[in-house]
């Protein structure tokens, strides 16, 4: 049986821990390049930025109550080239699609008539005389008119009320 540790002496083990991994890493760090070994280490707010020189991949290392966990960074030129490839196969594919031939089917030669429908009659001409007749508006035409002019009226009365109770009320 091993006796049990005073919380003293935890302490003090602990300290010594730290001061040997942060010293460490002040090593790595400070050390040349042909000697620091496969990892380079930048100390960052949240804990630390490992680089990996063989291979180039990038590690966020953080304590936690466990110890020390290193994830790895998500390396964005990697999604890059994987879309930058999948848009020259899809180009690719489309060139050959292009040098196929017209896959249109029932194609016509004459191009159809075009018409729009919401286009308005133009105003006509009356036969023997040079006098150009316009349209009147319909009933519903002037209906739709007059009662939005109601309305706006109404509003406007409304409004003009509530700014003169408003007033007078302060007054």
């Amino acid at each position: 049986m091993r006796p049990a540790m005073s919380s003293t002496t935890s302490w003090l083990a602990a300290a010594a821990a730290v001061v040997i991994v942060g010293g460490g890493l002040v090593a790595a760090q400070s050390a040349p390049d042909g000697e620091n070994g496969r990892y380079s280490m930048t100390p960052i707010p949240e804990g630390v930025l490992r680089l990996d020189t063989r291979t180039g991949t990038v590690s966020t290392c953080t304590k936690n109550g466990a110890g020390w966990a290193c994830y790895a960074v998500p390396d964005e030129r990697t999604a890059l080239d994987a879309e930058i490839g999948r848009l020259q196969a899809e180009v690719e594919r489309l060139k050959g699609q292009l040098a196929a031939g017209p896959t249109v089917s029932g194609k016509i030669d004459e191009a159809l008539p075009k018409s729009d429908q919401l286009k308005k009659a133009e105003p006509k001409v009356a036969e023997g005389e040079r006098k150009i007749e316009i349209p009147l508006p319909s009933d519903q035409d002037v209906d739709r008119v007059m009662s939005f002019l109601e309305k706006a009226w109404r509003r406007l009365i409304d409004m003009a009320n509530r700014v003169q109770k408003d007033v007078s009320g302060k007054i």
